[in-house]
């Protein structure tokens, strides 16, 4: 393996048809495509990992170029459909139809053309059924091959680079990693020379910037700092630092938000609809970096120069701009093409309905009507009922004046039409959920970020480094713009430190998320034996990563085992055995300290109940602290509905207001006595509060004695008193260096615990992929789909061999069971829906609806089949299946039975886009049924598939 960093070329010549490719770009080669492209001419393998837009696809291009040059294949793989039809056609714009195919599952273009792009599950189910389209192929180019970490289709990618013929090179094109060495060493490892090609170089500039209002801020500047008394030719150094203009910006901002909301709270009036900008006067000084961003005539540096300031007046005290103001803003400062990122489908159909509803046009009139001439030639499948539903009429009217949504729940063709006209620079503003930034090729000039926040299908987290990298890389078209620009709105509570913590971080680590499944046990066993694919799934790079982090923990636990020796020979006792001694002493510390953890336990729970049962006028004693001694309840608090501990207010016997928590109060509080408080009692008035405190005192004039609690004795003390009275009876228990001996035992200890820690560590990592994989073989072999011994697969194996879904067995069980054998086509439709979806945990799910007893029926056969399998995983630890999820059961049942979109979607909470993907993986589930069901099934099978395979579904095929 070798590697390359930077922008430097590594020396050498071009070969000849490395030549003859430069020759016919439009743009020179850079040095990493260069050095990236002479390894693939050489016959190696190639690992390139550069910044989004930097030009990486160059590469595969190049493999596809000597594959037509030398008559052999080449196979360009994309982690999604969309990339895959987008490659498509911008290979059949530089070779022709006639030589590049599309293959995505769903569709299926010339497959046997020299040049043929697919998914990467394409790929892999091709190996797997030993397809004579593989014969003859030279390269597989592998675009955004980081998507191996994704942690529910990333093990194809790995299943893909350990079968593929060892003559095949392998190109492999990712975002930049900081782990991309340790990537190319295992690539090395299973396919073998494999150079590392790694450029961290953008071709387009990005600078960084926050919006506070309407008001611009370079978020980073740029200083000289002098070094002192190094002598006259010391040079200066350049230090980054967050720009002090927004951080006084934004102080700004809060400040008045707050003056504001005293003056609203207290009934004041003072408005809250002012233009005066965070910025003040100054902030206007901006308005030249403005105009390079209009003209793009010139460079400049991070913060460089006035352009340090914001430089607008406006924007809202205590608030940020509306939509349609941040997008105005950038079209007059001439930063548009944009897009903004807002994490959710519903933002982003609200930004296009909150810019209609603002007037606005980003186009010209005469562009606009080419728009919309383009978006009515591409939608004339469909039919004119489903175009409400669909949201047509908002998102023609979008793209007619130059700006528009895009995200997944979106029909796919309205996508595809975004993404044209936008590249095209017929649609200057979009607004798009994050799946945007996975490939697509959609650059802009900027990028905005309206929030840091995303919800991830469990809870809100604030986004990654990597994801912040993977969003911003977005800005900037290369030979189109001198610079991007990258703008994260500010609202209250973000601090421009953590923005910066965000743009600088360069770590992004590729973690596999590789392991074995049911369906790739049969295959692997059929094509392989037993034996031989357990050998092949300890190449996979989960493995590689778990045996060198291994390393690292065996290298410990020997340095440990040397230091543990050492230790041992220093507590020798010439009394007697020091190790038993020392043993007893330890086991009474830990005895002594689970003991004290329980107790502490136990008290603070004892201690959360006294509070809960506190009534008002009930006076306890505040046993240590700022505000310790006699206090009188005011406020009873039962705790929050999310697992709060209560906490009741109570006033001090110096009449202060405050509320008891469990870290005021570490053991259970009793009542002392009680006292009267007035009924309209106002906690907040002082007057009151002195009163009640004078009430307090009189009614408790003396200290009363605090209560003393009587303590059972348990086994564990029982067990101390027995090991104490072994240790005074043990030799070394009089030797005069006992003590001595003792601290040499107690380090030896503490490091036998440490090293039993590492070495649980490397058991568990050890042989990790292939001890799932024998625990898998073992539940197939139970199961009858492998034979004894798990050397060969069943008739039964044979079927879930062909079953590629995320619940794989049980879609074999419920074959085998004949659950759904007496369906018609419809009901099939809908039972097999319940494999596919998943709901959208944000969106709670959709409530089961029952088409008919049948479908009703089946499902709760497949549950109980689902019970039983999740109950043999969970005996032998594996990674539970899915329960069948009958969430959109009624919808595709009524979709295969021809009633309209309308009708269909009626009372769901599904998206027109969602269903139509849904339908098309259901789709490509019926036809493996095909393959592997009975006579019977396979007939209902497919019409099942042409009944959901029409309207919006059959116009959409190419996605």
């Amino acid at each position: 393996m070798s590697s390359t960093h930077g922008s430097g070329e590594a020396g050498g010549s071009r070969g000849p048809a490395l030549r003859e490719f430069a020759a016919q770009l439009e743009f020179p080669l850079d040095d990493f495509q260069v050095a990236a492209c002479r390894a693939v001419e050489e016959g190696r393998g190639v690992l390139v990992a550069a910044p989004t837009g930097a030009g990486k696809t160059v590469v595969g291009e190049f493999a596809v170029h000597l594959a037509l040059q030398t008559g052999r294949k080449a196979f360009y793989t994309t982690p999604i459909k969309a990339l895959s039809n987008q490659k498509y056609a911008d290979l059949v714009r530089r070779h022709g139809v006639e030589r590049v195919g599309l293959l995505t599952g769903d569709a299926s273009i010339n497959g046997e053309a020299p040049v043929v792009v697919m998914t990467t599950e394409v790929l892999r189910n091709m190996m797997y059924a030993g397809s004579s389209t593989l014969e003859g192929l030279g390269w597989v180019v592998m675009d955004e091959v980081h998507y191996l970490a994704d942690r529910f289709r990333g093990a194809v990618w790995e299943e893909v680079i350990i079968h593929l013929p060892p003559d095949v090179s392998v190109v492999s094109l990712s975002a930049t990693v900081s782990n991309a060495e340790e990537f190319g060493a295992w690539l090395d490892e299973v396919r073998g020379d494999t150079a590392v090609i790694v450029s961290e170089h953008r071709p387009v500039p990005l600078w960084q910037h926050m919006m506070v209002g309407q008001s611009l801020y370079d978020l980073f500047v740029e200083e000289t700092v002098e070094r002192r008394g190094r002598g006259a030719d010391e040079p200066v150094r350049a230090e980054v630092s967050v720009n002090p203009d927004l951080v006084h910006a934004i102080r700004g901002t809060e400040g008045r938000g707050a003056w504001d909301s005293h003056w609203s709270t207290n009934g004041r009036g003072r408005s809250r609809g002012g233009r005066g900008g965070p910025g003040g006067r100054g902030a206007t000084r901006g308005d030249d970096w403005g105009g390079r961003g209009r003209r793009g005539s010139e460079q400049r540096g991070p913060g460089g120069g006035e352009a340090a300031r914001g430089f607008s007046r406006g924007g809202r005290p205590g608030g940020g701009a509306t939509r349609a103001e941040v997008i105005e803003r950038l079209d007059r400062e001439g930063l548009l093409p944009a897009i903004t990122f807002i994490f959710s489908r519903a933002g982003c159909e609200a930004a296009v309905g909150q810019l209609l509803a603002s007037g606005m046009r980003l186009v010209t009139d005469a562009q606009g009507a080419a728009n919309r001439r383009l978006v009515e030639e591409r939608v004339q499948g469909l039919a004119e009922e489903d175009l409400a539903v669909l949201g047509y009429w908002d998102f023609v009217e979008g793209i007619t004046r130059g700006f528009a949504a895009h995200h997944a729940g979106m029909l796919p063709t309205f996508r595809e039409i975004v993404e044209e006209l936008f590249t095209q620079g017929r649609v200057r503003a979009v607004f798009a959920t994050e799946t945007l930034a996975l490939g697509i090729n959609m650059p802009a000039r900027t990028v905005v970020l309206e929030k840091l926040v995303k919800f991830n299908g469990e809870s809100h987290v604030d986004i990654t480094p990597a994801e912040y990298t993977q969003l911003t890389g977005r800005a900037g078209r290369r030979g189109i713009d001198i610079e991007g620009h990258a703008v994260v709105l500010w609202n209250r509570g973000l601090d421009p430190e953590s923005v910066a913590g965000l743009a600088s971080t360069r770590t992004y680590p590729l973690r596999s998320s590789f392991r074995p499944t049911y369906n790739m046990a049969v295959n692997l066993v059929r094509q392989f034996g037993r034996d031989s694919a357990r050998e092949i799934l300890e190449t996979s790079f989960a493995q590689f990563q778990a045996d060198r982090a291994v390393v690292g923990f065996v290298r410990t636990v020997r340095r440990n085992e040397e230091a543990l020796a050492g230790y041992a020979e220093s507590m020798t006792c010439h009394l007697g055995d020091f190790s038993e001694y020392a043993a007893m002493r330890n086991e009474i510390r830990t005895i002594e300290k689970e003991g004290a953890k329980a107790r502490s336990a136990s008290q603070r729970a004892a201690a959360a109940v006294s509070l809960e049962s506190l009534k008002i006028g009930d006076i306890v004693r505040i046993p240590s602290g700022r505000y310790s001694g006699l206090a009188v309840v005011v406020l009873p608090n039962r705790g929050g509905g999310r697992g709060d501990a209560p906490s009741p207010a109570v006033v001090t016997e110096d009449h202060h207001l405050r509320r008891l928590t469990l870290h005021d109060v570490p053991a259970p509080l009793e009542p002392l006595g009680t006292i009267r408080v007035p009924k309209h009692f106002n906690a907040k008035n002082p007057k009151a509060r002195r009163d009640l405190a004078a009430s307090l005192r009189a009614a408790m004039p003396h200290d009363p004695p605090r209560p003393r609690r009587a303590v059972p004795e348990d086994a564990a003390d029982t067990r101390v008193d027995e090991l104490r009275r072994r240790l005074r009876a043990h030799p070394c228990h009089q030797c005069p260096d006992r003590e001595d001996h003792a601290r040499w035992a107690e380090r030896w200890w503490r490091l036998q615990r440490e090293t039993e820690g590492l070495q649980r560590k490397i058991e568990g990592r050890t042989n990790s992929v292939a001890r799932t994989f024998d625990k898998i073989c073992e539940l197939l072999v139970a199961m009858g789909y492998l034979g004894e011994g798990g050397e060969q697969i069943t008739e039964h194996g044979e079927r879930l061999r062909q079953l590629y879904t995320e619940k794989d067995l049980l879609a074999a069980e419920c074959l085998r069971e004949g659950v759904w054998r007496q369906l018609d086509p419809p009901s099939l439709a809908a039972v097999v829906s319940m494999l596919i979806h998943e709901p959208r945990r944000e969106d709670g799910g959709l409530a089961p609806r029952w088409p008919n007893d049948d479908v009703r029926e089946a499902h709760d056969r497949m549950l109980a089949i689902w019970s039983d399998l999740e109950d043999a995983e969970g005996a032998l630890a594996l990674p539970m299946t899915g329960a069948p999820d009958p969430g959109i059961a009624w919808a595709v049942h009524r979709w295969a039975s021809g009633r309209p979109l309308e009708e269909v979607l009626r009372g769901t909470e599904l998206a027109a886009g969602d269903f139509v993907r849904r339908c098309k993986q259901i789709i490509d589930l019926l036809g493996q049924l095909t393959d592997a069901g009975d006579r019977e099934l396979q007939r209902v099978a497919r019409k099942a598939s042409d009944a959901v395979l029409r309207g919006v579904v059959a116009a959409d095929r190419l996605d």
